[in-house]
């Protein structure tokens, strides 16, 4: 079994899927979000959609980082996380504006502090200014904040987003096809719309980079960021503390950074690209993958036929991910679908399209590739190649 399995978690969420299986698929059963018809407003050309995710076990590393640090900081980075998870989803059907978003915040009022809550509370707020900007509108309607200790250890911070939109501007992967190319955004770096340097590491699989990265010594301090009941053989098994320094290779020489920062990015959203790519390149999207739970087997449940997908010139992984598996011990296949490895956009388009959505991204000073290509085949399949490895799902 899997490290990943004996600390309660899966990537695939087999369980989930099994529990959701009888509902109504929607709409369009290969979307990336779930599609339904306009029941707000009742126009047959229009559909609604609502969506929810959440920063996950990540706001566990936040509350660590503060407890050591001090840095209130840290709690707006989860904000962002929450928002992105939402956000990038539904641009992956297409909408990028007029959505309104609901947070849901449970605290344990005996660790969290109200500071926190400002600082996630106001951070959404100022992440949303800032979208605006970029042309991707969202409203913030409030939502339930809660003080649930019998429920919750330290804090869990979801949202919901709810948007209706225009059927004839729905991404909704039907178009995906034999001979398409797979054009990948990094998830790492600076985007010209970040402040800082970006891990990559996103919202996906921080059970595992938590307990395989930090000292034994937290599961010690802080017997409230983690299930007591596991087996100590995998809590906290990693060498670093959080304020272990990190260089990071970089265009101009090299970045200085700590393990804390690598593992609290804030989830890269990919909203400012997608607006772009969503209003002027419409037509050349035959599909869009956002690589979060699942990492890059992801696009597996979205493929609209019995297709192969062979990804053979993907990123090199990031510095964070080469981190986790030396401190774990895992091998390739759990890593490539626990976490995104270096992208966590894929486009999904025809050879001719490529290069221009390549260029779209480095001007945004997102690094992107073609990483993979679409063949027809008699069962869905994928295969990943990647240093002289070739690993199957």
């Amino acid at each position: 079994m899997s490290l990943y399995a004996q600390r309660g978690v899966s990537a695939q969420k087999e369980e989930v899927h099994q529990a959701v299986e009888k509902l109504d698929k929607g709409l369009y059963p290969n979307a990336f979000c779930k599609i339904y018809p306009d029941y707000l407003g009742g126009d047959a050309g229009w559909v609604n959609l609502m969506h929810a995710d959440g920063a996950g076990t990540k706001s566990i590393l936040a509350y660590l980082y503060w407890k050591e640090t001090g840095d209130l900081s840290v709690w707006k980075g989860i904000a962002r996380d929450a928002i992105a998870m939402n956000l990038d989803d539904l641009l992956c059907v297409g909408i990028y504006d007029n959505l309104l978003f609901s947070s849901t915040i449970d605290r344990n009022k005996r660790n969290i502090p109200g500071e926190v809550l400002s600082a996630i509370i106001n951070g959404t707020q100022e992440f949303f200014d800032e979208l605006q900007g970029y042309g991707v509108g969202i409203r913030y309607l409030g939502g339930e904040t809660a003080d649930v200790g019998d429920v919750v250890r330290t804090i869990a911070v979801n949202g919901t987003m709810t948007a209706r939109w225009p059927k004839d501007r729905l991404v909704t992967n039907d178009t995906i096809r034999p001979g398409d190319v797979i054009v990948g955004f990094a998830s790492y770096g600076q985007a010209t719309y970040e402040t800082e340097y970006n891990s990559g590491i996103g919202s996906n699989g921080l059970t595992s980079a938590r307990h395989d990265t930090l000292h034994k010594t937290y599961g010690a301090r802080f017997h409230e960021s983690y299930d007591t009941s596991l087996d100590e053989s995998v809590v906290y098994i990693g060498p670093h503390r959080m304020t272990d320094g990190v260089e990071i290779p970089a265009a101009d020489g090299t970045l200085t950074t700590d393990i804390g920062h690598l593992l609290l990015s804030p989830t890269r959203t990919y909203a400012p690209l997608l607006k772009q790519l969503l209003t002027e390149q419409f037509d050349s999207i035959h599909g869009l993958i956002h690589c979060s739970g699942g990492g890059q087997t992801k696009c597996m449940k979205y493929l609209p036929g019995e297709f192969r997908v062979i990804k053979d010139n993907l990123f090199t992984p990031p510095t964070i991910f080469r981190l986790i598996r030396e401190a774990s011990g895992s091998d390739n296949h759990e890593m490539y679908q626990v976490f995104n490895m270096g992208h966590r956009l894929e486009v999904f388009t025809d050879g001719a399209a490529a290069e221009n959505l390549i260029r779209a991204g480095q001007a945004f000073n997102i690094d992107a590739r073609i990483v993979g290509r679409v063949e027809a085949a008699d069962k869905k399949e994928l295969i990943i190649k990647t240093g002289g490895e070739e690993i199957r799902y």
